[in-house]
């Protein structure tokens, strides 16, 4: 599997694990980071697991792919909590520390700590558009904010 094939099927494990498109996880700029970050952390060998099981997975239908995933994914003892980590970087932009259980289990680094994974991570983080707001003090609210006074409240 080629780089560009490892950042692709990253991308839509990632869609499935977080419900946003690959399009929209591609706009955010992060995908490269988050993938090194995670192959930095739990190492090649287990990104590639992980995405093998995520390939198994795959069913003809949306409830053949979510059952998939809990099966092969995150029902492991070795790829759940690394999933479940990609979900919360996504999210928050911060790789947050393996449980101890898979550190003394699994680990291949010591790097495996609770860190914002780049400057535009939390910016770009999906929690934004999944609540409906912007960062606070990071974007803009949208084009044309400021043509119409703002709001005054009175009791």
């Amino acid at each position: 599997m080629t780089s560009a094939d490892l950042l692709e099927n990253f991308l839509a494990l990632s869609s499935v694990l977080t419900g946003f498109s690959v399009f929209r996880l591609k706009g955010t700029g992060q995908a490269p980071r988050y993938l090194s970050t995670a192959t930095e952390i739990v190492g090649e060998p287990t990104v590639r697991a992980l995405l093998s099981a995520f390939r198994r997975a795959a069913g003809d239908d949306q409830d053949a792919l979510e059952r998939g995933i809990r099966r092969e994914i995150l029902s492991d003892g070795k790829l759940g909590p690394v999933a479940r980590n990609l979900i919360k970087l996504w999210y928050v932009g911060t790789w947050y520390a393996l449980p101890v259980e898979w550190r003394e289990a699994f680990a291949t680094t010591d790097r495996d700590r609770t860190f914002v994974v780049s400057p535009d991570a939390y910016t770009e983080g999906l929690l934004w558009p999944a609540v409906g707001a912007n960062p606070s003090g990071a974007k803009p609210f949208g084009y044309g904010m400021w043509a119409m006074a703002p709001r005054i409240e009175t009791d």
